[in-house]
């Protein structure tokens, strides 16, 4: 698991004003996640259906195509070291690509063990492929039913600079 240390450091992905980390973070870690995004068919208060976001479930690989973790409901990320980092959106933006998922910016709401994931505040979700839900297909009818749909990602784990 490639943390990047004092000697190296991973330069921030190129994203629109509201995406970007705050200037007292640095990038520690890149990774790729790839899986899918799972939708629920649920009623609105207004009468309409729609598939909404349930939970995300992927591989995490590094540089070198690796399986350094798994991203799963919360949203969480959780590494193979047994430290996980729990995240809230911040901030979003539309994807370039329209059938794809959004770009994020989340803040970390929870941190647990010791390990690459200990001291991340911030992660972006930045190069998504495909995860959009689909354009229809949830009615009444379908309630409750779940469908996924395959998406890759590029996230990147923030922690404070040194001081």
């Amino acid at each position: 698991m490639a943390c990047i240390g004092a000697s190296a450091q991973l330069a921030p992905p190129k994203v629109p004003a509201n995406l970007r980390a705050p200037d007292s973070e640095t990038v520690s870690l890149k990774v790729v996640g790839k899986g899918k995004q799972i939708y629920a068919c649920t009623a609105r208060p207004d009468g309409s259906f729609a598939w909404v976001l349930d939970r995300p479930q992927a591989e995490l690989t590094d540089a070198g195509g690796s399986v350094i973790g798994k991203h799963y409901k919360g949203p969480v990320w959780e590494a193979t070291d047994g430290s996980k980092v729990g995240g809230k959106v911040d901030q979003r933006a539309n994807a370039p690509d329209p059938n794809a998922v959004p770009w994020l910016l989340l803040k970390s709401t929870t941190r647990e063990g010791n390990g690459v994931f200990s001291h991340v505040t911030y992660i972006q979700r930045v190069d998504t492929q495909g995860g959009a839900p689909p354009p229809s297909g949830c009615d009444q009818s379908h309630v409750r039913s779940e469908i996924s749909s395959d998406y890759q990602a590029t996230y990147y784990f923030y922690h404070p600079r040194a001081q």
